[in-house]
């Protein structure tokens, strides 16, 4: 429990030890069904299961793969598109009526630059926030510690390295703001 405690603080822990690994293996067993289930009520019970929190009205398109799920919560109305990939070391809160396209990527886990650390697999991780009535396009890549304001829209295939404030269009790699959003 000390690492997964270490884990959410977003201090260095140690991903390899008995318990994070019980908790990744149940994730895993638990998805796999939902990726395979074909009835939809089962699938959102599957996933009422796995994860912290999930509002109303979510719909998750399998496939989707998360570290623990444990450490994802979703507002009311959340979507996700096919083939999405959640690494929640840390927190990662997806606000209410939330769209999110096919093959993004929220990564919260944090590895060492130098090899020597690296190869101790010692890493941290950092939350990701995405607030209510936001988009992001297919392929959209989100960063540790990034916050994503209300009302956003991410391109398709932008990397989202820094916070991105409310109302805002971002694209690129990194992602920059073009353009705020008259609501």
């Amino acid at each position: 429990m000390k690492e997964y405690e270490k884990m959410l603080k977003g201090e260095d822990y140690f991903p390899m030890t008995e318990y994070l690994i019980g908790l990744r293996d149940r994730t895993r067993a638990l998805i796999s069904d939902f990726n395979q289930e074909k009835d939809e009520s089962k699938r959102s019970e599957i996933l009422k299961s796995v994860l912290g929190k999930m509002g109303s009205g979510c719909y998750i398109t399998p496939n989707i793969f998360f570290d623990y799920g444990c450490n994802t919560e979703l507002g009311d109305n959340v979507y996700f598109n096919a083939n999405c990939v959640i690494l929640d070391c840390a927190k990662v809160t997806v606000g209410s009526d939330t769209f999110v396209g096919p093959n993004v990527q929220l990564y919260t886990p944090i590895h060492p630059l130098d090899y020597k650390t690296r190869n101790t697999f010692v890493e941290s991780a950092k939350p990701i926030t995405i607030g209510k009535n936001c988009w992001l396009g297919g392929s959209v890549i989100v960063l540790p510690g990034v916050t994503i304001g209300d009302g956003c829209v991410i391109g398709a295939g932008a990397v989202v390295t820094k916070d991105i404030p409310d109302n805002s269009l971002a694209v690129g790699n990194p992602a920059k703001v073009i353009k705020t959003i008259e609501q």
